[in-house]
């Protein structure tokens, strides 16, 4: 998994501008707005994945691509990045939610088999306009949903509405898609840490992801275009020709490891493993389409809703 990357910018200080930063050590988080939560607890939250050079890490901090997705609706959290989202049934006086990833919990990761609900919380989200410039501090008031269990995902309800966010700010949520991504289609990660977009293609599909003590399933493989670095945990993964939302960013092999921590395997139907060293992935969301009702209220209950329940 993606993590902070306060040590890997230290190391930048001591190596100088040119060196290669350094690659995380275990599961945490990714990203760090410093004007929202407290800062990492140790430092394994803080040593992240970072792939690429010191020149290209820092590169990201100031240079957003240009393209069609930009940054409007995407936030930084204080260890991760995340986007504000709508569900495809969602209205403008319905509570926001934020999307991010499980393993960017303020409260630590979840275990295997773990499923938070209906859990209090008041953290703090940099709000980005479309060029990656803050623009405003989103609280929360309930963390709605997080585990690591199947998927790695956590969605928190904000106390300011989709229409109040339009209406003060001139911004859109990002909506999420109810339909599963095909192999092939064009997507955008857009890290609201980093205020970088990585465009690549879906490449395809891992039937089953291990990542230490962590499974996901069905999980979204990228081609190598999308070289995503630490601080990109949570970020949107965007369908380039609709702009929805499709999957949520959380991990890549860093270096060739089977399965470890930081280098997950992918395992088939017939149980074989394949590693893919230097390739990215993240977890699909059309899930969470059909399991959240008015006024932004998950139900778990639903039919139709298939996530992983408590």
């Amino acid at each position: 998994m993606r993590k902070p990357l306060l040590v890997a910018l230290c190391a930048l200080a001591f190596a100088g501008v040119g060196a290669t930063p350094a690659v995380a050590a275990a599961p945490a988080p990714t990203g760090a707005d410093t004007t929202t939560d407290a800062a990492p607890r140790t430092l394994t939250d803080v040593v992240d994945g970072v792939v690429g050079t010191a020149t290209d890490t820092l590169s990201g901090l100031s240079a957003p691509k240009a393209g069609a997705v930009n940054f409007a609706g995407t936030v930084s959290l204080s260890n991760c990045s995340g986007s504000v989202v709508r569900m495809p049934g969602s209205a403008d006086d319905d509570p926001a939610l934020v999307l991010t990833n499980g393993h960017c919990l303020e409260s630590g990761f979840p275990a295997p088999g773990q499923v938070l609900v209906d859990r209090a919380s008041s953290r703090s989200f940099g709000l980005l306009n479309s060029s990656g410039s803050k623009v405003a501090t989103l609280r929360a008031d309930r963390l709605v949903y997080a585990t690591m269990t199947d998927t790695d995902a956590a969605i928190y309800r904000l106390g300011t509405t989709y229409g109040q966010i339009k209406s003060a700010y001139g911004i859109d949520a990002l909506k999420l898609s109810g339909t599963r991504p095909a192999a092939g289609t064009s997507i955008s990660v857009v890290s609201g840490y980093w205020k970088r977009i990585y465009n690549c293609s879906i490449d395809g599909f891992a039937y089953r992801m291990k990542e230490g003590d962590w499974t996901w399933k069905d999980s979204v493989r990228y081609t190598s275009a999308c070289d995503t670095i630490g601080g990109t945990s949570g970020s949107p993964v965007v369908d380039s020709a609709t702009g929805q939302v499709v999957a949520v960013n959380n991990t890549g092999n860093t270096n060739g490891e089977r399965c470890t921590v930081n280098n997950p395997c992918e395992v088939d139907e017939t149980g074989r493993v394949t590693v893919r060293e230097g390739i990215n992935y993240a977890q699909q969301t059309y899930l969470f389409a059909a399991c959240f009702g008015v006024d932004s209220k998950l139900d778990l209950s639903r039919s139709d809703c298939a996530v992983p329940k408590p």
